[in-house]
């Protein structure tokens, strides 16, 4: 097995052009000369203020320096990947902030053996110094029931301790009273880890094997196993069981939580969840919550200590009161902690009623005509027709696609049949054609349901009332083609279902000369002209849709689109035939 790829220059080199790339892209922080150490560049501003210092290993991005600024952090000290920073740099950056006026120092760090030591040996160095300085032990790892003699680890609630001890430096408050209210705190946070994959540190194989379908509950943020293994479940159901587990009382590491307290969530991602996982997750962790009469007072979700790319996330919980919320709504210049909202999740209205809806038309109220039994009976043909056809759209869809376009065309017969079975076929086909467009809008969705929807909805305005004759069907299917054409921005020959649908629709423009018993020989060949448009697309390059994006030599079938609209058409004609 080879080392995971990763977007870097070299192993030995990433953390330093890491930290380069956080400084150049912030205006507020500074790097100092022959150190791995991120410093607020206006430390003139310390003055006679306590200073907090924190750091680690690297890999926990934007952890630590970015937490430095105005309100959080004055320095941070990066070690290697996953290892503590060395005590000569933590020294040098306790001695650049105390030199820079600072009334004391504070250092935060999490309770990693290396990283005690380390830190431990820079403060007694700087005491030897002169500085006055003081080292909090943040240590509120929920995993273990009986936590062995190293205690329990620090994880993403540091980074709720930057942020409180920050604002009561920046208010002007003492050493001493800055480490009596955040050990005070400690006591309110638990955090609790899961992922579906391990990392890997750069130039090295993974830290641990996964296998696919399970899930580590409990594990740390340098790549090490969790207390538990087991198959993956529903967000809902991880969420719900990371609370469990945070808040057993059997546990000498839990949480005290009970109904009516007020908390702060962090859902943090550990790397490599996408949004979509992360917004799924946290709305899981609030519902699970309020379900237990907690009341969620903030809620932050993001990046914001990181285990490399590990697919992953933890959650974080503290329990807070009015003063706690004062300080964690603090202003802050650092440039990873999140612009917050400052009102409660709990209680807050989140849904937004529309002051008008679009009223799709009163199908309800529609007499039949005599051509309603004929357009029921087409409808349900083609409805059987595009379900039939539902994975071998997709399988086409696959190739040039995200591989939907049977699932899309399935949802839109499905949609169509439930309303059959519940509505009179309107005898005017303008008002079936305006009642297709209501539905294919709202139930279809995608690129797919909107040219449908404004085929449709272009060729009910071209459709009068009372008006059902061929010449009336063939100006209405043209009115539908233009509009598509005119939003779309594609024609013919770009290999989409315009392919297959302007070409039909082309021979159907015949109609209105046609003799009155005429009608059968122009539909039948605009089905014909409808499968060879859409079977031509196999030789088109693609000029829009996604498969434009994709390399030609790659699409070589037909476009799923274009193969729908010509299933359409052959549904639409068998139905008429087996009822002539």
């Amino acid at each position: 097995m080879e080392p995971k790829k990763k977007l870097i220059n070299s192993a030995d080199s990433c953390v330093d052009e890491a930290l380069c790339g956080m400084v150049r892209a912030s205006g507020g922080l500074s790097l100092l000369r022959g150190h791995r150490v991120v410093l607020r560049s206006d430390l003139d501003n310390l003055r006679g203020k306590v200073a907090l210092v924190s750091g680690g290993g690297s890999g926990h991005e934007p952890a630590h320096a970015g937490y430095v600024g105005v309100g959080m952090l004055s320095a941070a000290v990066a070690g290697g990947v996953f290892a503590s920073p060395p005590p000569a740099s933590i020294l040098a950056a306790i001695l650049s902030v105390h030199n820079a006026g600072a009334s004391g120092v504070c250092l935060i760090v999490k309770n990693y053996t290396g990283d005690r030591l380390n830190f431990g040996l820079a403060a007694e160095q700087a005491r030897n110094h002169g500085v006055t300085v003081d080292m909090v032990i943040v240590a509120e790892d929920c995993a273990f029931v009986n936590p062995r003699k190293a205690g329990r680890r620090g994880l993403c609630g540091t980074v709720l301790i930057h942020k409180l001890a920050g604002a009561l430096a920046e208010e002007g408050c003492s050493l001493d009273q800055i480490v009596a209210k955040v050990t005070e705190v400690m006591k309110e946070i638990g955090t609790l880890g899961v992922s579906l994959s391990p990392c890997s540190v750069p130039g090295c194989l993974p830290t641990f094997d996964l296998t696919p379908g399970e899930m580590e509950l409990g594990l740390g943020i340098h790549g090490e196993p969790g207390i538990k293994r087991s198959k993956v479940t529903s967000a809902d159901e991880v969420v719900k069981t990371m609370i469990d587990h945070m808040t057993n009382i059997d546990s000498q590491s839990h949480l005290p939580l009970k109904s009516g307290d007020s908390v702060v969530v962090c859902v943090n991602n550990l790397g490599a969840l996408s949004c979509l996982e992360m917004a799924v997750v946290t709305r899981a962790a609030i519902m699970s919550l309020e379900s237990r009469g907690v009341v969620v007072a903030r809620v932050m979700s993001g990046s914001f200590m990181t285990s490399l790319e590990m697919a992953g996330m933890s959650l974080t919980l503290m329990r807070t009161n009015q003063e706690t919320l004062r300080l964690f709504d603090a202003k802050t210049s650092a440039t990873a902690w999140p612009n917050l909202n400052s009102a409660p999740s709990t209680g807050r209205s989140n849904i937004t009623d529309p002051q008008s809806l679009i009223t799709h038309p009163q199908d309800n109220t529609q007499t039949e005509g005599s051509l309603s039994p004929v357009m029921r009976k087409a409808l349900q043909k083609v409805c059987s027709t595009l379900l039939e056809k539902q994975e071998e759209l997709n399988s086409l869809d696959r190739a040039a696609g995200d591989g939907d376009c049977g699932n899309t065309h399935a949802q839109a017969a499905r949609a169509i049949c439930e309303w059959l079975q519940d509505h009179v076929v309107p005898g005017c086909p303008g008002k079936l054609l305006s009642v297709l467009a209501g539905l294919i809008q709202e139930k279809m969705g995608g690129s797919s349901g909107a040219l449908y929807s404004l085929f449709l909805t272009a060729a009910a305005g071209h459709m009068p009332e009372g008006w059902s004759d061929a010449a009336s069907w063939a100006n209405a299917m043209h009115a539908g083609t233009q509009a598509m054409k005119r939003y779309g921005g594609a024609d013919t020959g770009d290999r989409t279902m315009l392919d297959a649908l302007c070409p039909a629709v082309d021979e159907l423009m015949k109609l209105p000369t046609a003799p009155p018993d005429g009608w059968m020989p122009v539909l039948q060949t605009a089905v014909q002209r409808a499968a060879l448009g859409a079977e031509s697309t196999r030789n088109l390059t693609a000029r829009a849709g996604r498969a434009s994006y994709i390399a030609v030599e790659r699409v070589t079938l037909p476009d799923p689109g274009a193969m729908a609209v010509a299933a359409i058409f052959r549904a639409v004609l068998e139905s008429l035939e087996e009822q002539k």
